[in-house]
């Protein structure tokens, strides 16, 4: 006879290490495509926000008398860095990335529990965090066409050089809402989208790749059944037949859905943000719930809110209400009704 152990049911130590490490391979096209893009300032961030991790989840553990060796070779605090110096600028100073990592892992995770307890996504509180704290230097991106040598790119992550304006320039999703908020209804969104460089052939001149490794990734994550495919399609599906009704409702305003598929961080919300299995749902149907809900806000936000972009706000928001999904989409127990 079968036993199992009293729930929650979690994987064992070496099975959690081998999907962190999936994950952190499903991210490399998209860093591959970033560092094309923007040079090898990502790494350098990849490399402080890993040490910030894994620092505080030493600390932490420590504190609270767990064995580091197994903990802290499970992966998962290396996951939250990545994700965290990816959502980041790729030249905001250094300070930033660690005081972010660290908020993600002593905050976010460590006083909920630990990993599996933690009820939302240690990375997008993280991102959360420090975009209403430090507003102006969460929105300083590279601008196009800046070439520094990676001496200097060092250099402006370590303090060294003065940040200048002409340093920084807006993502796509930025310039889209500055350029409307701007106009007061009389840009033409075609227009500005054919003629202004910063938004390339469709999604932001080089960022269409950035996100087609993402999706590579992800679905590679999907074939390996490392995520399942109901909130990732949810997400996808929902931003995309949001963004198709207002477009087609009104072109002149609107940007149309494959803008905002290629676009900011969608791609890698929907494969490696919603998929999270500790602060998302964990039922099939929740999942799907969860990932469309979460593109739904992750639109609105971004078109009518105060932000460029708006998945971390959105994942955060649906992550509270997890539970009640989760409620009212679980399976009935086998051998009896389906009451509800």
């Amino acid at each position: 006879m079968m036993v199992f152990s009293t729930p929650p049911y979690v994987l064992g130590q070496g099975s959690v290490r081998r999907v962190m490490l999936q994950v952190l391979i499903g991210l490399l096209p998209g860093i591959a495509a970033y560092i094309w893009l923007l040079g090898a300032s990502i790494v350098l961030q990849l490399l402080i926000a890993t040490v910030a991790a894994l620092a505080g989840e030493a600390l932490m553990l420590w504190l609270r008398g767990k064995p580091q060796g197994l903990f802290l070779s499970d992966g998962s605090a290396v996951v939250t860095a990545w994700l965290i110096a990816l959502a980041f600028p790729p030249l905001a100073p250094w300070w930033l990335i660690v005081g972010g990592t660290l908020f993600a892992i002593v905050v976010a995770k460590h006083l909920y529990g630990g990993l599996g307890q933690n009820p939302f996504n240690p990375a997008m509180i993280a991102f959360a965090v420090c975009i209403v704290s430090f507003p102006a230097l969460m929105s300083q991106w590279p601008a196009l066409g800046l070439k520094l040598t990676l001496v200097e790119q060092l250099k402006l992550i370590a303090g060294l050089i003065p940040r200048i304006d002409v340093m920084s320039g807006a993502t796509p999703l930025d310039a889209l809402k500055t350029a409307l908020k701007l106009g007061e209804g009389t840009v033409d969104v075609p227009t500005l989208l054919a003629t202004q460089e910063v938004f390339g052939n469709f999604a932001g001149r080089g960022w269409e790749w950035v996100s087609v490794g993402y999706l590579v990734g992800g679905l590679w994550l999907w074939q390996k059944k490392i995520i399942s495919w109901q909130a990732p399609l949810g997400f996808l599906g929902s931003l995309f037949l949001l963004a198709a009704v207002l477009w087609i409702w009104s072109p002149q305003q609107f940007a149309n859905p494959f803008f905002h598929l290629f676009s900011g961080g969608s791609m890698l919300g929907a494969f490696f943000i919603v998929t999270d299995p500790v602060s998302g749902s964990t039922t099939s149907r929740g999942k799907l719930i969860f990932g469309f809900a979460a593109g739904v806000l992750a639109y609105l936000i971004r078109v009518f809110g105060g932000y460029p972009d708006g998945i971390a706000f959105a994942v955060l928001l649906m992550n509270l209400c997890v539970p009640l999904i989760d409620m009212y989409t679980q399976p009935p127990i086998f051998g009896m009704k389906n009451e509800r």
